[in-house]
């Protein structure tokens, strides 16, 4: 029986964390709808995902993937 208690528990845990989890999404759009209240304009979105990468940064590894590529292809025409 305590193990059901338990299971109870982990997904009251679980629960409330991704409520937690909502009211803080939820207080960002209401402080962004506040903004654009008062300024009339919204804050720029925040960016998720991948960082961007200098131009410079972008040629190095786009060179070194046509390095191994090139080695890819040649290790699979050997074998292949």
């Amino acid at each position: 029986m305590s193990q059901g208690i338990h299971a109870v528990a982990m997904d009251l845990n679980k629960t409330i964390r991704d409520l937690r989890n909502e009211l803080e999404k939820l207080n960002e759009v209401i402080a962004s709808l506040e903004q654009f209240q008062s300024t009339g304009t919204l804050p720029a979105p925040r960016r998720r995902g991948r960082k961007s990468m200098p131009e410079e940064e972008r040629k190095v590894v786009a060179e070194r993937m046509k390095r191994y590529w090139a080695g890819r292809r040649q290790e699979k025409g050997a074998t292949g």
